[in-house]
């Protein structure tokens, strides 16, 4: 069973980095079925298949976070029993879980309180955060004209406007992501998600980079919203994706390569805000 999370993380390309983070950690309950004559062996057990886990998706830093602490707190524990084991194996990722929705929460919480009741703003592609942060607005009277770009090839900034039409106060717009520029100007803030944050650099879905470019030629202000653990300090090295051709283009791609990254780099000095559940960073900070 864990060999077919792992391998339905690797395809999970329309999901956000926690969905995937909780999916991977509450997999690891199927080692509770299995018979191990030894800790050690359940131990081996446990760090493979979080290994194999974590390699199903190695852009994903959420993931890479929540394998580690779990496998760390049990090692720690240093169980005397297999059942003690997977007792504590159960409490670490109850917690790790718990911990990855609550953050989610707080960082749409902070993310809101950014928010003035009425603004324009503009949407880069799907985030479970960004998208509970305007719901959060929403409750408290908020309204919004959201423009949100399609995000190609993938198209999920689509998905994330037929989750916004939900909302009666929005008034929900879709735009082809070359349009941005046209738009901007008519914008107030730009909100986006985040895979993770390693040393200078923001790493989201592709397209983020020129759009904090833009904006920033603009003066729209950015904020990016995630959860705390997705800003990395060390053990952690991006690995982009390569997506398959077949999203860009049907017919084969004859004297000429197609490229198709699933994520991009961009310094954090452009956006004018880091948003987690535990504060709002002047990104500056985040780099000293």
């Amino acid at each position: 069973m864990i060999d077919e999370t792992a391998e339905e993380i690797a395809a999970m390309q329309t999901h956000s980095s926690s969905v995937v983070a909780v999916k991977a950690a509450q997999s690891l309950r199927d080692l509770f079925d299995r018979e191990f004559p030894t800790v050690d062996e359940y131990l081996r057990a446990l760090e493979h298949n979080s290994d194999t886990l974590r390699r199903a998706n190695r852009s994903h830093a959420s993931l890479h976070t929540t394998q580690r602490t779990i496998v760390t707190r049990v090692r720690e524990t240093d169980p005397d029993s297999v059942e003690a084991a997977k007792l504590v194996t159960e409490e670490a990722v109850t917690a790790a879980v718990e911990r990855v929705e609550q953050s989610k929460r707080r960082a749409a919480d902070q993310a809101q309180a950014l928010l003035p009741g009425e603004a324009t703003l503009l949407v880069h592609d799907y985030s479970t955060t960004v998208l509970a942060a305007l719901a959060r607005a929403t409750q408290t009277g908020a309204s919004f004209t959201v423009y949100i770009r399609e995000a190609r090839p993938r198209y999920l900034g689509r998905k994330m406007a037929r989750r916004l039409a939900e909302f009666e106060s929005l008034d929900t717009r879709l735009l082809v992501d070359a349009a941005t520029g046209h738009y901007l100007s008519d914008c107030d803030r730009v909100l986006v998600g985040m895979d993770c944050i390693v040393g200078d650099r923001l790493y989201n879905r592709v397209g983020t980079y020129p759009l904090a470019a833009t904006a920033a030629d603009a003066g729209v202000p950015m904020t990016a919203i995630g959860s705390a653990a997705k800003i990395i300090e060390s053990g952690f090295d991006f690995e982009n994706e390569h997506r398959p051709v077949s999203e860009v283009m049907r017919e084969p791609a004859e004297g000429f390569r197609v490229e198709n990254l699933a994520y991009d780099a961009t310094p954090v000095r452009l956006p004018d805000s880091v948003v987690t559940g535990e504060s709002v960073y002047d990104p500056a900070t985040l780099t000293d």
